[in-house]
């Protein structure tokens, strides 16, 4: 009796915490992301001077109020699992370490709390509140293209760094280090910086030829820019993958989510799911 009030228990508690179909998976989700968020709001009204000597004492509290309400949130996902190891050494597992252990460095580390921005990450976890994780195949298609392109977008990189080299060489030579082109490094920095089309306008050519080819870079970045765009649509273009209908559904034994609507068995390690 003990055993299935305890099984009960646990089940219940997997339920809201991993679960965001379901009411109380649904508020708690929120309850954390308002959290989250709150949390981040925090950090930064604590890094501006005069915001946080009027209230630091607020801002501490609330910090450490949140960072154990993290804490005991994070022992609960735990223990209501039955492979600990498999969420500890997960993801969302270490996202949700990391996003916890920050405040309690500062004890030690001063400074380290400001680490706590790594709760951002956290909000990854919106995909599933709003139930858009049946839209993640776009980003998969998106993956596949970047990694079939990767030779590709690689020679060119390639290329942009020779003609950077020899550009910026050229400009050393033809403005000289009274243009503020002292070096050959920096004449390359200067040249990556015009044809990224960031322009700092720390070093500016001063010579009608250098000028000229200042010019010309600027609308070679242009061009270049379109490069790495055009390689990588092509490869989504050739990219189909099947739209897949997936719920929020957590697996209680190695908390794999993602699973096709209606499906019985977890598809990492197979056990079985619960339904109502």
């Amino acid at each position: 009796m003990k055993s299935n009030q305890k099984h009960n228990w646990k089940t219940k508690l997997h339920e809201i915490i991993y679960e965001a179909d379901t009411p109380a998976g649904k508020l708690f989700d929120i309850i954390l992301l308002i959290a989250i968020l709150a949390s981040i709001i925090l950090v930064m009204l604590e890094s501006v001077n005069s915001f946080d000597s009027k209230y630091h004492t607020f801002l501490n509290i609330s910090e450490w109020i949140i960072t154990i309400l993290f804490t005991l949130e994070y022992i609960a996902r735990i223990i209501s699992v039955k492979k600990p190891l498999k969420y500890i050494t997960s993801f969302y597992g270490i996202i949700d370490l990391l996003s916890t252990i920050p405040k309690y460095l500062s004890l030690v580390f001063i400074g380290t709390h400001a680490l706590v921005a790594l709760r951002a990450l956290r909000l990854l976890r919106v995909f599933r509140i709003l139930k858009l994780a049946r839209y993640l195949g776009a980003s998969n298609n998106l993956m596949l293209a970047l990694k079939a392109s990767r030779v590709k977008i690689s020679v060119f990189l390639f290329a942009v760094v020779i003609i950077s080299i020899i550009l910026g060489t050229i400009m050393y030579l033809i403005e000289g280090e009274e243009n503020g082109f002292t070096n050959i490094p920096k004449s390359v920095y200067w040249c990556i910086v015009t044809l990224t089309t960031v322009g700092y306008g720390d070093i500016a050519p001063q010579t009608p030829l250098g000028q000229f080819i200042a010019s010309l870079v600027m609308v070679l970045g242009y061009g270049i820019i379109a490069v790495p765009t055009g390689i990588v649509t092509a490869e989504i273009a050739k990219t189909k993958e099947p739209e897949l209908h997936t719920n929020t559904q957590s697996c209680p034994n190695c908390s794999a989510y993602n699973h096709k609507d209606n499906a019985e068995f977890c598809y990492e390690c197979g056990y079985k799911l619960n339904h109502e």
